[in-house]
This record gives C-alpha cells, sequence and structure tokens, in this order.
C-alpha cells in the first residue's frame, strides 16, 4: 500500500490540497541520475498513469498538482532515454512543464521547462516518501492486469470504481488472452450472475444477467439489438476488455431489460508501434487467425491508426454444421490538438454459419438416446453480413468542462438465413418443417454529452447532461413451416431440403429519443452521492400491419457510497428501468412497456495497491408488465405479469502473489414469477441456475530458471435449472479448464506458446432445454472436451 509524508511548502505555486505524487522506485536508496541513459515501457494513456509509471522506473520522486493532468493524455515511450528526454516526451502537448531539483526530485508545472541547471533551494520541496509498485495502463497490449480500477460504463465519466455506488464488473485483456476468448460467453464466465445459452442455433449472444434475459450488446456504449434473432456472435479480435453492468442502466443508454448491461471496449490507436500475428487451432478442425497493428501514421502523432483482423474456419461435433468468418476493424484517430480528437472506425463481418436448431425429442418421460454429435436437421445455411461505420469527436474547453459527440450507422443483411425444425412424432419418423427469415436491418444512433466538474459550498461536483437518439429499421419475409422430409430418430438417413414459398411480410420502424442527467458529488469523509433522471420517448411504426405506438417515461437513479478506507467501500443505489414492448393485445393494440426496479446494497474492497479487487452485493429487482396469454383469446396477450429476482453476488479478482493472478464468483439467483394468470405464480424462471459459480487462476513463474512459464486453470459449477413446470428439471453440471504458455523474446519480438483445454473431464451436459418437452425438444447442448492452441507473435 502507498505511504507518503508532505511537509509544508514553501515558495511553490501549489495548493497544498491539490498535490498529485508518483509511485516512486520501490528501492529508496536508489537515486536517479538525470544524465544517464536508462530504457523506460511506458503505455499510452493518461498523463497521470504515464507520469507515475515514469516515476517508478526512473527512481524519481514528483511532484504536480492533479488538476493540470487531469484528462490530458501522453504518447508511449518504449525508448532508452535520459529523465529530461522522458519527461519532455512525456509532456509533449500537454502545456506543462517540470523542473529537476535536488538529486532525486521533479516537479510539474504549468510553464515552459527551466533549464535543469538553474540552482533550485531544496528548501522548496516538500520532504515526499512513497513507495508502491507500478501498474500497467490499461490499454497496455502487454498488461497483466486482471483488476482494473477504472470505468466509464457505469457514470460515462472516468470514475474510480471505489467511488462508484454501481456495482460494475471487468473482464481485462489479460484474462481474455489467458483463456483464449474466442466467443463473449467465454468472458462472461468470469462475472457472476451472468450466464450464457446457444442462441438462435447456436448463431448469436444468448445472455441471462441476474435472472433476465439479454437482447443487447453494447459496443463503446452504443447498443446493438438482437432480438435473439441470428444475427452472429460478437467477434473478439478487436475488443480491448468486456464491462458489466449489474442491474439497470436505462438511465444513460436508454431501453433495455432490467437485469444488466455488457459493454464490449474495442481496441483505440495508440502512440507506439505495436504489431501482433496469432494463429490459433483446436479440435474439430478449428483455425484462427488474428491480426492487430498499431502505431503513429506522422511523426508528431497527430494521426494514429489500429487495424484488427481475424479469419475463422471450423467444424464441429455436431454433423453437419461448420462455419467460416472474416472481420475487419480499421480505426484511425486525429489528435488535432491535446484537447480535440476526433476518430473514424469501421467493423465489416461476414459470416458463413449453419443454424443448428439442437433437436432432442423427449419420449416416455426421457430424452432419446443418442450421440450428442446427432442432427436430426438438415444443414441449413445462415450468411451474415454486417458493416459499421463511426465517427466520433471530442473536445476539452479546459480542465474542467468538455464535450463529445458520437454517432455509428451499422446496416445488417441476412440474404439466407434457414432454420428447421421438429413437427411431431410417427413411429420412428420424427416429422419437420422448414423455415427462413431473410432480412435487411439499419441502424442509427447518435449520442452528444457535456461533462463539468465544479465545486459549490466546497462541494466537488462531475456533472454530465446528454441526449441520445437511436433508430432501427427492419424489413424482410418470415417464411413458415413447409414441410420437409421426416427422418428416423434412431437411424438418419439425410435428405436434405427445399426452400420454403408462403411468407409474411414485416417492415418495422422504431425511434428511441432520450434526455438525460447527472449529478456525482463528493461530500467530506468519503461521501459520495450520485443521482440522475432519463427522459425517454419511443416511438414505433409497423407499416404492414398499419399500427403506431408511442410511449415516454421518466426513470430515476440515486447511489451513495461511503469510502470508509482507501480499500473499502460500502454503497447503496436505487434505480428503475423501462423496458421492452411485448407484443399485441386484442385489436392489434401494442402492450404497455415492460418496467422494472431495484434495489442494491453492496461493499466492494481493494487490496494490494488496487491490484486485487472484490465486490459483495444484494440485489432485489422486480419487472413489470410481463406479457402472459389473455385468457379470453389465447391468440393474444396481456401485460399483468411480474417477475422477480434477488439474491447474493460476489466477484473476486486481481493479484494474489507476485505472479499468481485468480477470479473468484458466485451467485445465488432466486429468480420467480410472482404475478400470472396462467397458475405459475411463485415457480423458478426458464434457465436461470439457483446457484452459479467460478474459479480461474494463473501462475507466472518467477524464477529465474522457469521465466516464462505460466499454468492455470478453473472451474465453472451451475446446480439445475427449470424447463417446464413440474416436468423437467436441467441437471447441473460442473466443467474443469486448463492452460498452460510459455513465452521467450526472439530478437525484439515476444513469441507465446499456449494451449487451452476446455471440459478436460469431457462432461456430457446440457446448459438447458427450450421450454416445451415432446418429439420436437430443443435442448443446449455443452460443448464437449476442446483443445485450444495458440502460437503468438509480438513486436
Amino acid at each position: 500500500m502507498r505511504t507518503s509524508t508532505f511537509a509544508p511548502l514553501t515558495a511553490t505555486p501549489f495548493a497544498m490540497t491539490a498535490l498529485a505524487l508518483s509511485i516512486a522506485c520501490p528501492t529508496l536508496s536508489a537515486e536517479p541520475l538525470f544524465d544517464s541513459t536508462q530504457t523506460y515501457s511506458i503505455a499510452a494513456g493518461g498523463l497521470t498513469e504515464a507520469l507515475t509509471a515514469f516515476a517508478d522506473q526512473a527512481n524519481l520522486k514528483l511532484v504536480f498538482n492533479a488538476e493540470l493532468t487531469r484528462g490530458l493524455s501522453a504518447p508511449a515511450l518504449h525508448d532508452t532515454v535520459t529523465v529530461a528526454q522522458g519527461l519532455n516526451k512525456l509532456l509533449k502537448d500537454s502545456g506543462l512543464g517540470y523542473r529537476l531539483v535536488g538529486k532525486d526530485t521533479a516537479i510539474i508545472e504549468a510553464k515552459p521547462p527551466i533549464n535543469k541547471s538553474e540552482p533550485q533551494s531544496a528548501a522548496t520541496m516538500p520532504a515526499v516518501t512513497v513507495m508502491g509498485k507500478a501498474a500497467y495502463d490499461a490499454n497496455d497490449p502487454y498488461s497483466k492486469d486482471y483488476a482494473l480500477r477504472d470505468s466509464a460504463t457505469a457514470t460515462k465519466t472516468d470514475t474510480p470504481l471505489m467511488e462508484t455506488p454501481v456495482n460494475i464488473q471487468i473482464v481485462p485483456k489479460a484474462v481474455l488472452s489467458d483463456q483464449q476468448a474466442v466467443t463473449i460467453d467465454t468472458a462472461l464466465k468470469n462475472v457472476s450472475g451472468v450466464t450464457a445459452s446457444a442462441g438462435s442455433g447456436g448463431l448469436s449472444d444468448d445472455l441471462y444477467l441476474r435472472g433476465f434475459r439479454s437482447s443487447a450488446i453494447f459496443r463503446n456504449g452504443f447498443r446493438y439489438d438482437s432480438e435473439f434473432s441470428s444475427w452472429g456472435k460478437r467477434q473478439m479480435a478487436n475488443v480491448e476488455r468486456v464491462e458489466v453492468i449489474k442491474g439497470p442502466a436505462s438511465i444513460l443508454y436508454g431501453r433495455m431489460e432490467p437485469g444488466g448491461m455488457v459493454n464490449v471496449v474495442t481496441k483505440q490507436p495508440l502512440n507506439t508501434p505495436y504489431y501482433a500475428l496469432q494463429q490459433q487451432f483446436g479440435s474439430f478442425d478449428f483455425y484462427r487467425t488474428t491480426i492487430d497493428a498499431t502505431g503513429p501514421l506522422t511523426d508528431d502523432d497527430t494521426l494514429l491508426y489500429r487495424m484488427n483482423a481475424s479469419y475463422e474456419n471450423s467444424g464441429s461435433y455436431r454433423e453437419l454444421v461448420d462455419s467460416e468468418r472474416i472481420f475487419l476493424a480499421p480505426v484511425l484517430k486525429w489528435n488535432i490538438s491535446a484537447r480535440t480528437q476526433i476518430t473514424f472506425e469501421m467493423e465489416y463481418k461476414h459470416d458463413n454459419l449453419v443454424n443448428d436448431t439442437m433437436v432432442w425429442p423427449y419420449v416416455d418421460g426421457r430424452f432419446i438416446d443418442m450421440p450428442r454429435g446427432r442432427n436430426l436437421m438438415e444443414k441449413t445455411p445462415e450468411n451474415h453480413d454486417d458493416i459499421l461505420l463511426g465517427f466520433n469527436w471530442s473536445h476539452q474547453f479546459n480542465d474542467d468542462w468538455s464535450i463529445s459527440h458520437r454517432f455509428a450507422t451499422e446496416r445488417r443483411d441476412t440474404p439466407n438465413s434457414v432454420a428447421m425444425l421438429g413437427d411431431g412424432l410417427t413411429g420412428n419418423q420424427l416429422n419437420r418443417i422448414v423455415v427462413a427469415n431473410p432480412a435487411d436491418i439499419n441502424t442509427y444512433y447518435t449520442t452528444l454529452d457535456l461533462t463539468g466538474h465544479f465545486n459549490t459550498f466546497g462541494l466537488k461536483h462531475t456533472l454530465l447532461v446528454g441526449g441520445d437518439y437511436y433508430n432501427n429499421c427492419s424489413t424482410g419475409q418470415y417464411y413458415y413451416g413447409d414441410p420437409a422430409t421426416g427422418i428416423d430418430i434412431y437411424n438418419p438417413i439425410h435428405t436434405g431440403y427445399r426452400f420454403p414459398t408462403g411468407f409474411d411480410r414485416y417492415d418495422t420502424d422504431t425511434d428511441f429519443y432520450g434526455l438525460y442527467a447527472q449529478d456525482q458529488i463528493q461530500l467530506p469523509h468519503g461521501i459520495h452521492v450520485m443521482g440522475g433522471l432519463r427522459y425517454q420517448v419511443i416511438d414505433q411504426a409497423d407499416k404492414v400491419a398499419l399500427t403506431n405506438l408511442s410511449v415516454d417515461a421518466v426513470t430515476p437513479r440515486v447511489g451513495v457510497l461511503w469510502q470508509a478506507q482507501d480499500w473499502l467501500s460500502f454503497y447503496g443505489n436505487y434505480v428503475e428501468n423501462f423496458g421492452a414492448t411485448n407484443g399485441l393485445a386484442q385489436g392489434g393494440k401494442p402492450l404497455p412497456p415492460e418496467s422494472a426496479q431495484q434495489w442494491e446494497l453492496g461493499a466492494k474492497s481493494e487490496f494490494f495497491d488496487g491490484r486485487l479487487s472484490a465486490t459483495l452485493a444484494y440485489f432485489d429487482l422486480t419487472k413489470q408488465n410481463v406479457a402472459t396469454t389473455d385468457p379470453s383469446n389465447p391468440l393474444y396477450s396481456i401485460a399483468v405479469g411480474e417477475v422477480r429476482s434477488r439474491g447474493p453476488e460476489l466477484d473476486i479478482k486481481g493479484e494474489i502473489l507476485p505472479g499468481w493472478n485468480m477470479i473468484a464468483t458466485y451467485a445465488n439467483l432466486d429468480t420467480r414469477v410472482t404475478k400470472d394468470n396462467n397458475g405459475r405464480e411463485g415457480l423458478r424462471m426458464y434457465a436461470i441456475p439457483r446457484n452459479v459459480g467460478t474459479f480461474w487462476n494463473t501462475y507466472d513463474f518467477q524464477q529465474d530458471s522457469l521465466k516464462g512459464f505460466k499454468v492455470g486453470g478453473g472451474i465453472t459449477l451451475r446446480d439445475g435449472s427449470t424447463n417446464v413446470p413440474n416436468t423437467y428439471n436441467v441437471p447441473g453440471f460442473v466443467t474443469v479448464d486448463l492452460m498452460a504458455a510459455y513465452n521467450l523474446k526472439v530478437s525484439k519480438s515476444k513469441v507465446t506458446f499456449q494451449l487451452n483445454v476446455n471440459n478436460l473431464l469431457d462432461k456430457n451436459y446440457l446448459q438447458d432445454v427450450i421450454p416445451g418437452l415432446g418429439p420436437n425438444s430443443r435442448v443446449n447442448i455443452g460443448t464437449p472436451r476442446t483443445l485450444l492452441g495458440s502460437i503468438k507473435v509480438e513486436f
């Protein structure tokens, strides 16, 4: 833990209360030689963090005003330079200078640098003793940190997690790398209360947060609705980290499910050149190649770029299933000045997939005996093209006020989307039908935020005022239920299929408008208060049925946090949610949107200078206006249902000892129907296990003889979940994963060899069973033992 001692300042321009101190050298007896050179390794990022890392590596004591460096960025420093040269590069374009004083101290100040030989009185300096360990920048490609300390997702302001009265969990790059997270559900295993299923025949990300199914994954704060359609799984080649807000987040992001929000943070351009090539290969003919390249395009770092790309080709343990995926993600950043930046970005995704509905007949009170790889349907293709274009800019008026604007547009095209389903059993013959859903989806999203810092009556405020607009246009045809040739469930012979003929056309246009305001207030004695409101309007038009829906709502969020110690915070929050519309009532009238309320209490802690963190929370979340069958006409619905979810959650992650990282999660989810008109009151919700937990740890050997070796492993456990009331419960399961890696230096490059084994014991299990048992039953089959190898070169 850091310790520091300050003596009163004399004849200096700094206010005592505004001093910020760097992390200095671990060995205080060693003094820097200002004229000697040293090799530094500092990633691009915030200026405060960069100066902290520089001081640690240079055995240097720094004194600077926190207000001067807040919001400023610094380039990377991977050079052999003197202390003066290093400070000159880090402070370039910041408007700040420095003074070297005595043998081991420097002052950062808002004026041009003074010649280091100018005499300075040691009496003008405070007595400073700071001890600690330097940390990686969060965006450093070589970062090994399992615990990150800041996030902007929950508040849209850069707020330390220990000062945020919201439960937010981060899965950083180091974890994604150690687990070789090719899909987002692998990443989300590291967050309590989050489970994943195989949505749309395994073609989309199907997530459950705090007991509620989520249809949206956010990218840098922009929503991506899937509506559980087969629009492809999130590509991970350009993912920097995954952040999860627990509970309703609609105040800043609009309509969503109340269980939480998953936000993918993508890789951004860096000042220092970095290149990586990775080749992965594994079970079931899996091959994946990724590249990552970034750096400046100009000598003065005005233009920066980043290019991420991947190509994947894979078979499957399931018959007739394979995939081919192509992904490109270029980004260009223009640093107009130290206070103004513009970013242009694009993502292109092309997927050739197979829709595997995993039909497994349930006959005479049990699932029939057949191998988990058997496919009773035909090979039904799912072709998908997706292109996203984004434009973002930000300007910092001064150290306290800034504005940012972001715009993105996305076009999704699924020209060939076919699926096959069961349709009853005749003897051993499973009857089958073919459906299809070719579609075009166009999305536009923009948001404008103004952020300011100011004081009133000694209280520090961080004010956010903003608005957003989201438009989704979806057109297509739904081809329904053409019969296909039956198949023997015990001796299947595949005959192919014909594309269906009859269809219904759909054309919907939805507009979301939102205005929001939020104030974060820092009170004395470590108390932080956050409050905010959102006004949301939804206009939805069905151009085929000629129906319109227009609704609005005001949703609040309040939170209080007490940071009792630097390492311990207690918090509570209350938040309301504005959710999805549910379908149609009699007469074609849309049902009112779902609403939800949540209470939460929790505690957060940090240890070992923030390298290990823990969060314990208890939540109580209730959702109303859930659609239920209309008893007077079963073809329609009424919004009288209510579902409640509550329970404790625990998340622990970080470094326990040098080289030893771990993640431990646990959630007890009591998710039940509390109001219903179909006799389901008191029953647990489908696909939600009562207990779910994970444990993962890795050890990076510190001994010289074993330097470069890393080993790790973990377990995932889930108890049973409910399928159909009083009929079938999905059994619980435990899976074991292992990993081993070795890295070495080859010239200026780092080469890493890695092997991951998932489901080591080859556990045969079902993740869940789609409601409705019988000959046409659909399940989500757990993946058998898989090996995933990797060779990665970085330079």
